[in-house]
């Protein structure tokens, strides 16, 4: 984790100023993971980092899940890093080609591990679970790189999936807002 955190500041992921976050919520510190996943030394990192994670924790899951944009690389990184194969979900349905909101081979009964950047009130994670769900997908775990502790832990605790960061937003801060 401490190899993350340096990685994050050390590319200036981390930046103050005034922001608006996904959520509509205001915040003095913005994280971008973005910058980070763009750059293949932090994104491998962040691969091995959450499949030592998926190891620690016993986990096995048949698919993992990236939610369109800024997951996509995250969750490409990790597949690759274990083998698990990938899905990709939309944002919401395209009025062409398949039309689909889950791009990828899904059985009904899949265990899917969605894989996030970094989480707020989660909001954007419980869209994609609950289309997963709606495909069959069996989904009881998101990881994020970060946990802004804004809420989104207890989210999705309400919908029976259950949260792992590898860092938290006040960890990152060290004090700094």
């Amino acid at each position: 984790m401490s190899d993350l955190k340096k990685a994050l500041e050390e590319c200036g992921a981390l930046q103050f100023g005034e922001f608006t976050l996904a959520s509509g919520a205001k915040s003095s510190y913005y994280i971008d993971i973005k910058k980070a996943s763009t750059k293949p030394e932090v994104l491998s990192i962040i691969a091995k980092d959450m499949a030592a994670k998926i190891k620690e924790l016993g986990l096995a899951p048949a698919r993992v899940a990236g939610v369109v944009l800024g997951s996509i690389p995250l969750a490409t990184a990790l597949s690759l890093e274990t083998g698990i194969p990938l899905l990709m979900v939309r944002k919401e349905k395209k009025d062409h080609g398949t039309g689909k909101l889950v791009e990828g081979d899904l059985a009904e009964g899949d265990k899917v591990l969605v894989v996030e950047d970094v989480i707020t009130t989660a909001g954007s994670s419980m869209k994609a679970i609950q289309a997963l769900r709606g495909e069959g997908a069996v989904v009881e775990k998101v990881f994020s790189v970060i946990d802004r502790e804004g809420g989104g832990r207890e989210n999705l605790a309400g919908i029976g999936v259950e949260l792992t960061a590898l860092v938290k937003g006040s960890e990152l801060l060290g004090g700094k807002n």
